[in-house]
């Protein structure tokens, strides 16, 4: 599990691969990643945009914007959490995710969330020892 804070804003992730969705043989590369996203501030929060990047193992990069997650933009009361599934195929047998969430107080301050840099492993790739 991965874990990141920012202005009270914490998200965890975990990335889990789905060996029933890959195919290897035709580099075919899936997982999911599970999101929680928790408010453990005093102030209520409107999640509004996200922003990922996503490199494979080749160092070949993808960005995705857009609205929301997984067409939602929830909002957050002080102890408030929204929890999502999404996923991302690769060409290659590992990777790793890292983005933000623009999100936006009730004031209208607009900030950033950091989403915690998170690896995409299978059991395919090749062990290495640094």
């Amino acid at each position: 599990m991965y874990l990141e804070i920012t202005e009270a804003i914490c998200v965890t992730v975990k990335p889990v691969y789905l060996e029933d969705q890959s195919s290897p043989i035709e580099n075919h590369f899936v997982w999911a990643y599970q999101v929680q996203i928790e408010n453990t501030g005093t102030e209520t929060v409107q999640l509004l945009n996200r922003h990922w990047r996503i490199t494979d193992t080749m160092g070949r990069h993808q960005e995705v914007h857009g609205a929301g997650v997984v067409g939602e933009q929830p909002t957050l009361a002080p102890g408030e959490s929204f929890e999502y599934t999404s996923g991302t195929p690769l060409t290659t047998p590992s990777g790793i995710m890292v983005g933000t969430y623009e999100m936006e107080r009730a004031d209208g301050h607009r900030f950033d969330v950091a989403i915690p840099a998170f690896s995409l492993d299978s059991p395919h790739q090749p062990i290495q020892l640094n």
